[in-house]
């Protein structure tokens, strides 16, 4: 007897994850042959000796005899008071309540959750290009459609919001910020920010600030939140959680804080109330961690200043790009990752997939080539600032080398090694 293969989802086909992808599958392949790689394609703290602060982990250790229990939909009481709190107080949000805060199994969850609870078919979500392709993955599968708005690298990979507004349709539902920026590190000023507000203003649009590299931020730029600059009139979700400030990955612990005028958000309210319900609730034991994360001691600005090891890996990757003839870098301004370009004889023909691939086959490194993230150019790739200085070192000296093959094959020089 002959069975027919089991049909998926159509609208499947139009998702592209590649940072967990066919690249990541095919290093899982040549480890398991006893390779040993260098995996640059994902912001995973832990995976490089980070941990997450000892205190949160006491907060955990603490509580863990009330963990059993399922709790509450949108999250424990106290940790959704604590989200209140910080956002009320200290980012200056509007109508920051504990009834309008989301707690999830990481901010991907309520991203999902929360888009689902938005649209319609044929509905249209504005992101950014680059975007983190979640968001482009999460429109999608909630029948919405993606219209991107260009964050170019001759302009710092800023948005623009004039094009931005250009891009509203009839069909358009919310616009999405990720600030600071996932792959480019840019950090939006407070007048781009006010100016896309206006545009959500207009045109009766949600905004949704995902915000989850907050306090990563070199150089003394400074974050601007921007659901104070929405006030009561432009309905935002802004999202954060314990993944990446407190390095936590593993916990899975997100939040999303709902501000805007009540009578105009309360049917979404309800929205997210009944889809927060079916999944029952998030992760428990991580919701211990919340509070204590939120007013305990600051563990990320050290890092991210000059000697701690995020500033330092982003200032050997600026390094590393100046000296190498085949690269070129708008530097990163927060969050934990660069988006080099390859430039000159290299970039002739370059396919960024290929390259991955190659550098992966060839060299043992595994990154992540830039058109993941939702570009139409092909000249780019992410890599992460989390492995040690004599490793990112390591990394640099292998993709020079793949690249001098290629300005080589195309008619120019490979760089002079000493």
């Amino acid at each position: 007897m002959s069975f027919l293969p089991i049909g998926t989802r159509t609208r499947l086909n139009e998702v592209r994850y590649e940072i967990r992808g066919e690249l990541a599958s095919r290093a899982h392949e040549l480890e398991a042959e006893g390779r040993s790689l260098i995996k640059l394609n994902i912001g995973n703290p832990g995976a490089f000796g980070f941990r997450a602060p000892e205190h949160l982990q006491k907060a955990i250790a603490n509580h863990i005899e009330n963990t059993d229990p399922y709790a509450h939909q949108q999250g424990l009481p106290a940790a959704r008071e604590a989200v209140a709190a910080y956002h009320a107080q200290v980012r200056g949000t509007p109508n920051a309540s504990a009834d309008r805060v989301y707690i999830g199994n990481g901010v991907s969850e309520l991203i999902d959750i929360s888009l689902r609870a938005l649209l319609n078919p044929g509905d249209e979500v504005l992101l950014p290009s680059p975007d983190y392709p979640l968001w482009s993955a999460s429109t999608i599968l909630n029948d919405g459609r993606p219209v991107y708005y260009s964050c170019l690298p001759e302009n710092d990979f800023l948005p623009d919001p004039e094009q931005i507004e250009n891009l509203v349709s009839s069909r358009t539902r919310a616009i999405v910020l990720i600030n600071p920026n996932n792959p480019t590190g840019a950090v939006y000023s407070r007048e781009v920010l006010t100016k896309i507000v206006e545009i959500a203003r207009r045109h009766g649009l949600m905004i949704m600030a995902d915000e989850i590299y907050d306090n990563i931020v070199y150089d003394d730029v400074e974050f601007v939140p921007v659901a104070p600059l929405c006030g009561e009139d432009v309905p935002c979700m802004s999202f954060g959680g314990l993944s990446k400030v407190h390095r936590a990955c593993g916990w899975r612990v997100g939040w999303a804080v709902l501000s805007g005028e009540s009578k105009r958000v309360a049917t979404y309210v309800r929205a997210l109330n009944l889809l927060s319900a079916l999944r029952l609730c998030a992760n428990v034991p991580g919701q211990f961690a919340i509070e204590a994360a939120l007013n305990g001691a600051d563990t990320i600005t050290p890092l991210c200043q000059p000697g701690g090891r995020l500033f330092e890996a982003r200032e050997a990757i600026r390094k590393a790009v100046k000296q190498s003839p085949h690269l070129e870098l708008v530097t990163p301004h927060a969050a934990m990752y660069a988006f080099p370009s390859v430039t000159g004889a290299a970039a002739i023909g370059f396919d960024d997939h290929k390259f991955a691939l190659e550098l992966l086959e060839e060299h043992n490194v595994l990154i992540s080539p830039g058109s993941s993230f939702n570009v139409p150019y092909r000249n780019h790739f992410r890599l992460t600032l989390l492995p040690p200085l004599d490793k990112m070192a390591v990394v640099f000296e292998r993709i020079d080398a793949l690249l001098d093959v290629y300005a080589e094959r195309n008619g120019g020089r490979a760089r002079e090694v000493a």
